[in-house]
């Protein structure tokens, strides 16, 4: 295969040269051997193995400094962070709607499955997690739009929000019953492509880590 689009590549030189970030262009081929991935979900999205040989990158390719790839990484990391934060709120609130929506419309014993107690606490619980996610992702937002770095909020919030995005859309399928396991209602992909949230950008493992540490522990 060959690398043709516009991209960026963070590599580790084979030899003792460190990390760098290279800058790819159409004026750059670079031949590699690919291996795709086959995934529990977000199969819209390619993730792959790629073996690089052989390869020379001029000067004019790296983007920063040599040795330092690692550290521009983990700098954008606290955006990437933030923006998956938001895209949870956003997936929970649409399998939320779909959700509810399906609730007053499915009947069991007379009337619709939403009047009964038990689902509408399903859904003030998480109608509870939802909101406070979408306002710790908003607090923390404003700080970043206002110039601050806040990397434990950041942290917190990606935290917070990839867990109950999950926790919605468990609920959901839950509340759908049989119908949600089945492909033909969305919610069985939706709880699939949910999870990498709590991997993706940081294991929630990571982020509690950088909690703790921010606190001089």
């Amino acid at each position: 295969m060959s690398i043709l689009a516009s991209r960026t590549i963070f590599c580790w030189a084979s030899d003792s040269t460190p990390s760098a970030t290279i800058a790819k262009d159409k004026s750059l081929q670079i031949d590699a051997i690919e291996k795709r991935l086959e995934k529990l979900g977000m199969h819209a999205s390619d993730t792959a193995l790629l073996a690089f040989q052989d390869v020379r990158v001029p000067d004019t390719a790296v983007l920063g400094q040599v040795g330092k790839g690692f550290y521009h990484i983990m700098w954008e990391l606290q955006g990437e962070r933030l923006i998956g934060a938001a895209g949870c709120v956003s997936g929970a609130q649409h399998l939320f709607d779909k959700t509810l929506q399906y609730a007053n419309e499915r009947t069991a014993f007379g009337r619709p499955i939403g009047k009964f107690q038990v689902t509408r606490h399903k859904f003030a619980e998480m109608a509870t997690k939802i909101e406070t996610a979408r306002q710790m992702v908003y607090a923390t937002g404003w700080r970043v739009q206002n110039g601050d770095y806040p990397v434990r909020e950041i942290s917190m919030a990606k935290l917070y929000a990839s867990r109950i995005a999950f926790e919605v859309a468990d609920e959901c399928l839950q509340i759908h019953g049989g119908n949600g396991y089945m492909k033909e209602y969305g919610i069985e992909r939706a709880w699939r492509d949910i999870r990498l949230n709590r991997i993706g950008a940081g294991t929630d493992e990571i982020m509690l880590e950088v909690i703790g540490r921010s606190y001089g522990l």
